[in-house]
């Protein structure tokens, strides 16, 4: 005689088809069967409700499916996952103080469940504890190594200033999964910030090689391209990036500096206008299209757009100083004064700054102010040399310096000079001393000086584009985040 199978409870009857249609995303077939099931049980049906929430948080209504969730908890007091998903929708609603009482309520039922710990780290990372955001989410990774874990504890690591550890945590997570694109893109963008090229390179390398159309990682590769003058090699990379990504504004921005180095600048501005429309707030874009602007001698335009950027980013002593060269050449004397002393007061490594100012003093008669600023930016190019001995400045900035120290004449303290170099500092010094008994001309000495602005600005303050993190989702969804790239004249 065959075994009949048993009977299931009329409560469960129909759970099995439930979970068939919801797996295959046939939810209204599924609704349907849902309401059926909870006629039958007069609303006890535990699955039935749980499964109807998480219809309804897909569909986009969370608080309804908060109110499922809590009457399942009710019925299963005892259940971790129906507390999870009560806190998951707290979550989501922006309630991430609620979220994790009932995270920490989970905890006590399940101790062993990486999710709880990821998704604890999470929500203090929001409310900006960074250190139970970080112990939570180091938990997590005991328990169970996860990619989202490692991304989640580096933005956190981020957050809280700690860049070397948090290259650590991405080494860590590049070791556990190294075909990974985003974390392999994410470690070539922080090597990329430190200045360490050849790290970043290979990072983003091995991110291409696994994902050719990889937008973040061509970007930041073309980005390195640019910051080495191989400008035609960096559009190639952009024309992949912009079949993926037609309507970024990092792109856009980028190709317009592109078109910048290589002269073009009419394609400069029509690219940076793109950009400046995908994205009307970034002052970055702002910044560039004054740079393009005063290179073109159009300093009305150079004016509106810096006074833009300024807006945006005021406490940016380079702005204020290209708005000073604007308002020099618009015979705004007074005001540009008040902007290079703005320049002045807000930066604190960039000699440009200085450079410029003590030009701009200069051809107005003040030649103790002048002496003051030069001898200043000779104070902050000694503290960048200590700093970095291998770094190698604009030729156009020591040019100008140099023409500028001898119209001082203060040629027996230029720090320009280097030993392993001589053929090129003697030919520098030939030139100043030929221009030593004129007056340095406004238009040329600032133009030059402007112009060195922007090659010199991506050694020195490559930190102004700190990584910024956006849609961090928990641990359900998939973390996206967004890199700003530096473009090479920025």
């Amino acid at each position: 005689m065959r075994a009949r199978s048993p009977d299931l409870p009329i409560v469960e009857r129909r759970n099995w088809l439930i979970h068939q249609h919801y797996i295959r995303k046939d939810y209204d077939t599924c609704k349907t069967i849902i309401k059926e099931q909870l006629q039958e049980t007069n609303g006890m049906c535990e699955y039935a409700i749980y499964v109807q929430a998480l219809i309804l948080r897909l569909e986009g209504q969370i608080q309804q499916s908060l109110e499922l969730f809590q009457s399942c908890a009710i019925l299963n007091p005892g259940s971790a996952d129906n507390l999870k998903q009560v806190a998951r929708s707290l979550f989501l609603l922006g309630k991430h103080k609620a979220a994790i009482e009932f995270y920490h309520e989970a905890a006590k039922l399940n101790d062993k469940d990486w999710e709880i710990s990821h998704n604890l780290g999470v929500c203090y990372f929001f409310i900006k504890d960074l250190k139970h955001a970080e112990e939570h989410l180091n938990s997590a990774l005991q328990l169970n190594k996860h990619d989202r874990s490692f991304m989640m504890l580096g933005k956190v690591l981020l957050q809280a200033g700690e860049t070397d550890k948090a290259i650590d945590v991405y080494k860590r997570a590049v070791e556990f999964s190294p075909e990974n694109t985003e974390l392999l893109t994410t470690l070539g963008l922080l090597y990329l910030q430190l200045g360490r090229f050849q790290k970043a390179f290979e990072h983003l390398g091995n991110a291409l090689t696994f994902d050719p159309s990889n937008y973040k990682a061509i970007l930041a590769a073309g980005s390195m391209m640019q910051t080495h003058g191989d400008f035609d090699v960096a559009m190639n990379k952009y024309r992949v990036a912009a079949s993926v990504v037609p309507e970024s504004p990092p792109l856009w921005n980028n190709i317009g500096m592109c078109f910048f180095g290589k002269k073009k600048y009419v394609a400069a501005i029509s690219c940076l206008k793109r950009a400046h429309y995908l994205s009307p707030f970034d002052w970055k874009v702002l910044y560039n299209l004054g740079l393009v602007h005063l290179t073109m001698q159009q300093y009305a335009s150079a004016f509106h757009f810096l006074s833009a950027a300024i807006n945006l980013h005021p406490r940016m002593g380079e702005l204020y100083m290209l708005l000073a060269v604007a308002l020099t050449n618009l015979e705004d004397q007074e005001n540009a004064t008040r902007a290079y002393e703005q320049a002045v007061t807000l930066d604190q490594s960039n000699p440009l700054v200085n450079l410029n100012f003590a030009i701009f003093l200069y051809n107005h008669g003040d030649k103790k102010g002048a002496l003051e600023q030069y001898q200043e930016m000779e104070r902050k190019v000694n503290v960048i040399r200590d700093g970095s001995a291998s770094l190698e400045f604009d030729p156009e900035l020591i040019d100008m310096a140099q023409k500028m120290g001898a119209a001082l004449q203060v040629t027996d303290t230029l720090v320009w000079t280097k030993p392993s170099k001589d053929s090129k500092s003697k030919g520098g010094a030939g030139s100043a001393s030929q221009t030593s008994g004129a007056a340095l001309g406004t238009n040329q000495a600032l133009g030059q000086a402007m112009s060195s602005a922007a090659s010199y600005n991506k050694n020195i303050t490559m930190q102004a584009g700190s990584l910024v993190c956006r849609d961090v989702t928990i641990h359900s969804s998939p973390d996206s985040i967004r890199f700003p790239i530096l473009c090479s004249q920025f």
